[in-house]
């Protein structure tokens, strides 16, 4: 499976940004698609994943400001992002997971600097 991952970018503390990820290969139905981010000098860490289902998960220090979708026709994850703070600067990393056969995957990384 390959991802890629558009949007980004530099904003503004407050402003907004999207991300996107649009998935290519053998896509396995029952999967889950989603964002993680690592900052300089930090490990990569959970943003927001999104079942094929539906079901959602976010890290606590997004809840209320970002928002994760999907298309699973176009096998695309989008993450809406909201009020956003510096500590949100960081390189987002598009992911993958096959429910059944546990493979995963991921995107090149979009980097994010929310800076005045």
């Amino acid at each position: 499976v390959q991802l890629q991952a558009s949007g980004g970018g530099l904003v503004q503390p407050g402003g907004s940004s999207r991300l996107s990820c649009a998935g290519s290969g053998r896509i396995f139905s029952i999967n889950v698609m989603g964002w993680y981010r690592q900052a300089p000098g930090k490990q990569r860490g959970l943003v927001a994943t999104i079942s094929s289902g539906g079901t959602t998960n976010y890290v606590d220090s997004v809840k209320g400001r970002f928002t994760i979708s999907r298309d699973n026709a176009k096998n695309t994850v989008y993450l809406q992002m909201n009020s956003l703070k510096p500590e949100d600067t960081a390189v987002y990393y598009c992911y993958y997971k096959n429910l059944i056969s546990r493979q995963e995957s991921w995107g090149q990384g979009t980097q994010v600097t929310v800076s005045s």
